[in-house]
């Protein structure tokens, strides 16, 4: 009688097979898709996930301007710049940040729920976030992400 041996599969960079999506933020609460875009940037969507390499997929977000904060968040949530100099930290209400970049909400929201390290960067460069609903990355034929 023989024993079974099961190994874990580890991903690496030459297995790792990534995707294109498109997620529409249109009418979406900025936390939880957000949480769901960093989860597949990732790649914890994958039954291959491994966390010490890079084995998310590539995630085109459109319409960031339609995206909406619950409660009273819009006017009281409060964005931080700090430039290093003294006196050179700069507030921001989400409701002027969503006027004025509304990229900035959905990158930013993103960017600190991904490691803080250099693999969350790496994973950070897949992320491409748009204001309206054009973008230009049909050519990689991305699938509809919905939530």
């Amino acid at each position: 009688m023989s024993k079974l041996h099961f190994t874990t599969q580890h991903a690496n960079e030459a297995t790792v097979k990534r995707s294109w999506y498109v997620v529409d933020g249109t009418n979406q609460t900025v936390g939880r898709v957000c949480s769901k875009i960093a989860a597949v940037l990732r790649g914890k969507n994958k039954t291959s996930f491994t966390p010490h390499v890079d084995c998310g997929d590539f995630v085109i977000v459109i319409n960031a301007d339609k995206v909406v904060f619950t409660g009273n968040k819009l006017d009281e949530k409060v964005y931080l710049n700090f430039s290093g100099y003294p006196g050179g930290q700069k507030q921001e209400a989400a409701k002027s940040l969503l006027k004025r970049r509304p990229e900035a909400v959905i990158e930013r929201a993103i960017k600190g729920m991904l490691p803080k390290n250099r693999l969350g960067r790496k994973m950070f460069k897949k992320l491409f976030v748009y204001a309206g609903a054009e973008h230009p990355h049909a050519a990689q034929k991305p699938q509809i992400l919905t939530f």
